[in-house]
């Protein structure tokens, strides 16, 4: 007896969603949109002509893009009113697993829409231009311009080097302690000159409102942190990699989730970036 129409449409879709859900959540920074484009483009599969297409990855991954690209334009009029820093929601890995750090997520969001398609889906993805101008719908030259000029602007928040895992780790593991110890000798001596710390409160919870620059200020921060607070009372709950930086998650004495990701280069943190609005931590629940 023949399978039902939609058992067959779920077996070719579900081997291809984790695929699909990697491109749509680099392009918008948001598992929970991710989830609902995923949605979307397997509720559009279900209606298609299966039997008209002959390549049902790249049929879905240009779906898939396509409907990114509608939703950026309503996600960017949001975070022109978002309060404090803006920062992509957490994904959490025991290991490192991909090159799309979170300083390129935040570099992408200074593209236009087709310039972060065109990057992500030729320097990341691996399509060649050719398939990429039929999802754009544009000239595969105009493609190729696309990417190149989102390669400049990225090209300062691409890792310079391979950052050593366990080294990383041990980092990660010394600035939880010395931060929640309230060691600043300790802390001081892991910071970089011209560290930064990037809080996203989304207005739900404390967080600085603005990106916090230089050792001194950075120093400052938790020197009144600690003054107001005392020693941090936080629960480590993971170890490993948040957005492809060495991290943490803690549940912090309010009872609600945090992580912590710190960018590091030549054995010193550069930038710490520090997720606190519980509406972009639900998934980690």
């Amino acid at each position: 007896m023949a399978r039902p129409v939609d058992s067959d449409a779920a077996a070719a879709f579900e081997p291809l969603r984790p695929g699909l859900t990697r491109v749509a959540y680099r392009m918008l920074g948001s598992v929970a949109d991710a989830e609902d484009i995923i949605q979307d483009a397997f509720l559009r599969w279900l209606r298609t002509d299966r039997d008209s297409v002959r390549e049902p990855a790249a049929f879905l991954r240009r779906t898939v893009t396509r409907l990114c690209l509608d939703q950026l334009k309503s996600a960017r009029r949001r975070r022109e009113t978002y309060i404090g820093p803006w920062l992509p929601e957490p994904v959490f890995d025991p290991e490192p697993v991909d090159d799309v750090t979170l300083p390129l997520m935040l570099a992408l969001e200074r593209l236009s829409p087709l310039e972060r398609a065109a990057f992500l889906l030729h320097d990341v993805f691996g399509q060649d231009y050719d398939e990429i101008a039929r999802t754009l719908d544009r000239e595969a030259t105009a493609c190729r311009q696309l990417a190149a000029r989102a390669r400049r602007h990225v090209r300062e928040a691409r890792p310079r080097y391979q950052l050593d895992q366990e080294q990383g780790m041990a980092l990660a593991d010394a600035f939880f302690q010395a931060s929640r110890q309230g060691d600043l000798t300790a802390l001081g001596r892991l910071l970089a000159d011209d560290v930064s710390v990037h809080s996203d409160g989304g207005g739900k919870r404390p967080a600085a409102l603005r990106v916090i620059a230089g050792v001194n200020a950075v120093m400052d921060l938790f020197q009144r942190l600690l003054a107001r607070h005392g020693p941090q009372a936080s629960q480590r709950l993971l170890s490993g990699y948040i957005n492809g930086l060495p991290g943490f998650v803690t549940q912090e004495p309010d009872g609600e989730l945090q992580t912590t990701a710190l960018d590091i280069e030549n054995g010193r943190i550069t930038a710490i970036y520090v997720m606190r609005n519980p509406d972009k931590l639900r998934h980690l629940h």
